[in-house]
């Protein structure tokens, strides 16, 4: 499958530059030279209206392994957020970025991006990374939606 990386990312950053949903960036990152590296992308995640992540705006970088799309993507955020699928690490825990899982190299980023807006507010349970964040949010949840729009205010954009 060596040899479809990059042309599929340079199409789908073709695709997303023509629609994209409100409020996300994604862009490839600029090498040391001043380059596009299509391997690496910074992205901005919108938190969904009327939740607790409202008004954020959640900075995550995609790695891209060379044998893309048959291995998905990593997802980290950066900074790391506070949330049960988070690992400490900013790391994304969801199933469609595991090839274990529900990988398929159909999905294209503009489904990983939604598929992780919706997770920061429907977190799965069944599958924690965090465990400070899964804690609170089982026993506490008012605490819990207290730390996280607190996290929202820490990433408005400026």
């Amino acid at each position: 499958m060596s040899g479809i990386c990059r042309p599929r990312l340079a199409e789908e950053r073709k695709q997303w530059r023509k629609d994209h949903p409100f409020g996300f960036y994604a862009k490839p990152a600029k090498a040391a030279d001043g380059s596009m590296n299509l391997m690496e992308w910074e992205v901005g995640i919108p938190g969904k209206p009327n939740t607790p992540w409202d008004g954020g705006l959640f900075k995550l970088v995609m790695s891209f392994p060379e044998d893309y799309p048959s291995k998905p993507p990593k997802c980290k955020f950066t900074p790391p957020l506070f949330h049960p699928n988070v690992y400490p690490s900013g790391t994304v825990c969801l199933s469609i970025l595991d090839e274990e899982k529900s990988w398929k190299p159909a999905i294209t980023i503009k489904q990983i991006l939604l598929g992780i807006q919706d997770l920061l507010d429907d977190p799965n349970v069944n599958d924690p990374a965090q465990s400070d964040a899964y804690t609170m949010f089982k026993n506490d949840k008012q605490a819990y939606e207290r730390r996280i729009k607190q996290q929202a205010r820490d990433n408005i954009p400026k």
